[in-house]
């Protein structure tokens, strides 16, 4: 009988029904970070707990680096005791951690595929809304909470209820200057951010089909926003292209079974879907959110709604947005103005989203009044992309090129917005206060848009700065 990716990776790991009627589902691979691990750990030293399987656990440090130096102590005391937090759990539970100046160390949802630990047909949890990038690579990833960390630590189980499966298509191919963070906010933009409330999210479709890992990751990663519980895209020769040779993947032979193995996870032809949405990659336009959360977004040619262009029921909705953003209802996209702009984060903090921004940025100047950071996504990144000049492109043109952590996608480091600030930002969410300040305004596009609307100073369309698509 056709199945789909997502019932056959949870029916192999269903250990049991349990009486609250969920079920059991085994976790291959816990990844975890300074964040939400502390309370957990501490939760099973109470009960006198052990980790009865600590390789299946990876450690990172990510939200709370300063990347503009990471000389400890650190200046923020609380930042401090998390991390000496999880390096006294990791060496008191057999962890392994990838500690500060460690190559493998960077953004969880980024080392866990580069390192090759994430997998076809695994079952992945962290405590981090973001875990649905490991999907990319046709696994089931799921974010949880501090409970179920301690939950997974100490059993590597979780008592979970299934979820129905949605069915994304992203038909024809993309133009030039539109990427994977536009895909997914127009999946966001037309079917809202709690559409996805009881689904996982499968990406599929001619455009996706041609999609880099990256790109699958970043279409995967905002799956959260939509509210979904996780999001994937079937295993193909470009997944396992990527993983070979990787630090974690399978080597020689047991590649060559290891692929024929995960291709066998992929969703049958004729595989039932609980519901299928379309979308035409050919019309999708680069996009910019003007609002206050991921779905209130329009393309860069269109302008700003007023409460009157939408229903009823979501008119208070839109007037609450445009009052936060201090944007007027009716006003062109194109033009507003930005005080910060960063690239970076889980979503868009990878090599290939570096080197588009640098493709926009080479050979101009940050406008004026504009403060503009690179932060890459890993070490790894890091290095690979000072091996390719991308550092002197950025660093000549005015941004600041930092180390590797979240940076200004959550407000629990250093990078913070100040005061009413506007910031272009390649991160996830764009909620109130979200990048540090309770008045901060963020505005959600594409590493390449990001970049164009650094050298502009405002909203700019990257397809007129791209050699490609320039008029």
């Amino acid at each position: 009988m056709a199945t789909t990716l997502y019932r056959k990776v949870w029916d192999l790991h269903a250990v049991r029904k349990i009486p609250t009627g969920q079920t059991q589902l085994f976790i291959g691979l816990h990844l975890i970070h300074e964040v939400t691990s502390p309370q957990a750990f501490e939760m099973i030293r109470q009960r006198g707990g052990r980790v009865p399987f600590p390789g299946r656990t990876v450690a990172t440090v990510d939200h709370i680096v300063p990347t503009d130096g990471t000389a400890r102590p650190f200046r923020d005391a609380m930042a401090e005791e998390m991390l000496a937090a999880l390096e006294r759990n990791c060496r008191d539970f057999a962890i392994p951690f990838f500690p500060l100046g460690d190559e493998g160390q960077g953004i969880v949802h980024v080392i866990g595929p580069e390192l090759g630990l994430t997998q076809p047909g695994m079952t992945i949890a962290c405590g981090d809304s973001h875990t649905s990038t490991h999907g990319a690579f046709g696994a089931l990833a799921f974010g949880i909470g501090t409970s179920q960390v301690r939950d997974v630590l100490a059993s590597q189980t979780l008592a979970m209820e299934p979820l129905r499966v949605r069915r994304i298509e992203i038909d024809g191919a993309l133009g030039p200057g539109v990427y994977a963070k536009d895909v997914i906010l127009e999946v966001l933009g037309r079917l809202g951010v709690k559409a996805g409330a009881g689904f996982a999210y499968e990406y599929g479709g001619a455009a996706v089909d041609r999609m880099s890992m990256e790109e699958r990751m970043t279409l995967c990663n905002m799956s959260i926003e939509g509210g979904a519980r996780a999001g994937y895209v079937n295993p193909d020769a470009t997944t396992f292209d990527f993983l070979e040779g990787r630090r974690f993947a399978p080597k020689g032979d047991a590649f060559e079974r290891a692929t024929r193995w995960w291709a066998s996870f992929a969703s049958d032809p004729g595989a039932p879907y609980d519901d299928v949405v379309r979308f035409d990659g050919d019309s999708i336009e680069p996009k910019v959110t003007w609002g206050i959360n991921p779905g209130q977004v329009a393309g860069v040619s269109d302008r700003v709604p007023r409460p009157d262009d939408v229903p009823p029921e979501g008119r208070a909705a839109v007037a609450e947005a445009l009052e936060y953003m201090g944007l007027a209802g009716g006003q062109p996209v194109r033009g507003i103005p930005i005080d910060v702009a960063f690239i970076g984060s889980c979503t868009n903090g990878r090599l290939s989203d570096l080197r588009e921004a640098g493709r926009v940025v080479k050979g101009r100047r940050v406008a004026k009044g504009v403060k503009a950071l690179v932060v890459p996504g890993s070490n790894a990144v890091r290095a690979a992309a000072e091996k390719e000049g991308l550092h002197e492109i950025f660093l000549a043109a005015g941004f600041e090129w930092r180390g590797a952590g979240c940076s200004m996608c959550l407000a629990m480091n250093p990078d913070r917005l100040e005061g009413r600030q506007v910031c272009a930002s390649s991160s996830n969410r764009n909620f109130k206060g979200r990048q540090g300040s309770p008045t901060g305004r963020t505005l959600l596009m594409s590493p390449a848009m990001v970049a164009a609307a650094a050298i502009a100073g405002e909203v700019t369309d990257v397809r007129s700065l791209l050699p490609e698509t320039r008029p």
